[in-house]
């Protein structure tokens, strides 16, 4: 897709808006830092170095969650963020409103080179009613006020909500995240062959619509399971998994779809490798069992040592990866050696990678595998899913629209 970046545009003396993702972990009512908050300050840095006035608009949690709450911890966060990349203090300025007479009058009261963080988007209740009504005060009361519109994080641009494509009249461009995503994702519209997808984590639901998409596409050849969706294959490939994985899968939701999983399975099995043996939770210890000895009255937690070695030798000759979740528990020491194998096979192959999913950061970060040895760590988890789904993004839309009337 065509879009512009910082680079095409004269940001000095002018009003800003950055939407950024500052939606972080919350402990006893206090955020804690995230990488996306990490990444986001490198581009807060360079635009109040060129000399913008900087106003960004974020997140924190949804109405009802333990985690809606103020940004106002985030902008410390943001400020020790910033100083460091300065080298000397410098302060990310806060006003408890998103779009009032405060916030606007903080807004008009910047100087150059100055940063300001708004309130929650998300106290805001047209925020999200956006989507439906095209209606919000903080698009009406800030349109005026913005004189360039900076998307950065690809994480809410499948979000048709205010702060993410509402002020479309003003040139939109992406921020340095949001540019790295997209050049990042650019390697995967023709991807180099062999293309294979590493699809595991503990919700099918997050996997089977990449799966479906890019087996149909043809931008697969081929897909190796594990995890969750490695047990719903095998299901659906006529195996009884046993009791306990069964109802795993059907609390999560995933046998409600599982008659047209099958049908999916028997067309396309041939591009499908699905576990041949898998390790079992005895209680007291651990088991490997061979797929065709299934049913297990034990839950199966892992791909078994077999399919490790299957899944690696494939992931050596690929040319492309897209790796969405973890092979089993991870978290378990018992339970973790495909996970590490699979991951290790992946960050030393030559083929362009980009990894998602759930819980692949924390695998990363357990195995002590850094950023670098992959292609791509995405921080996006849903827009990213749906991005590979082949839905169009509206944040996307928005920064589309901005470059070809430009």
């Amino acid at each position: 897709m065509k879009f512009l970046t910082l680079d095409d545009v004269e940001v000095s003396s002018k009003t800003v808006f950055v939407r950024a993702d500052l939606n972080c972990p919350v402990e006893d009512g206090v955020a804690q830092l995230s990488p996306r908050l990490v990444e986001h300050s490198k581009t807060l840095f360079e635009l109040l170095k060129k000399g913008a006035r900087v106003v960004v608009l974020a997140h924190q949690g949804r109405k009802g969650k333990s985690d809606f709450i103020s940004l106002s911890n985030h902008a410390k966060m943001l400020s020790w963020q910033i100083s460091k990349l300065n080298g000397g203090e410098i302060m990310v300025k806060f006003v408890a409103d998103v779009c009032g007479d405060a916030a606007q009058d903080a807004i008009k009261s910047l100087s150059e080179g100055e940063v300001l963080l708004l309130e929650n988007v998300r106290f805001v209740d047209s925020e999200t009613a956006f989507e439906k009504t095209r209606k919000s005060e903080i698009v009406g009361n800030l349109s005026s006020l913005c004189d360039i519109f900076v998307l950065d994080a690809f994480s809410v641009a499948h979000r048709a909500q205010a702060s993410v494509i509402g002020f479309s009249k003003c040139p939109g461009v992406a921020g340095r995240v949001m540019e790295k995503e997209l050049e990042a994702l650019s390697n995967l519209e023709k991807p180099k062959r062999p293309a294979i997808l590493v699809l595991g984590g503990a919700k099918p639901s997050d996997s089977l619509p990449i799966l479906r998409d890019w087996i149909k596409s043809g931008k697969a050849d081929l897909a190796l399971c594990g995890g969750a969706m490695g047990n719903l294959m095998l299901l659906a490939s006529g195996l009884n998994i046993g009791k306990p994985s069964y109802e795993f899968l059907e609390k999560s939701g995933s046998l409600e779809s599982l008659d047209s999983v099958k049908k999916f399975y028997l067309k396309n099995k041939s591009k499908l490798i699905i576990p041949s043996d898998v390790i079992v939770d005895l209680g007291k210890g651990a088991k490997t069992t061979l797929a065709k000895d299934l049913p297990s009255n034990f839950p199966i937690l892992d791909i078994g040592p077999k399919t490790s070695l299957q899944f690696c030798s494939k992931i050596k000759s690929s040319g492309s990866i897209v790796l969405n979740g973890p092979m089993g528990v991870y978290e378990k020491e018992e339970f973790s050696s495909g996970t590490k194998s699979v991951f290790e096979a992946v960050s030393s192959s030559t083929a362009f990678s980009l990894l998602g999913g759930g819980h692949t950061l924390s695998a990363l970060e357990k195995f002590g595998l850094t950023y670098s040895k992959f292609g791509y760590v995405s921080l996006s988890g849903k827009a990213l899913i749906e991005y590979l789904s082949g839905e169009k993004l509206p944040g996307l839309a928005l920064l589309e629209k901005s470059a070809l009337s430009s």
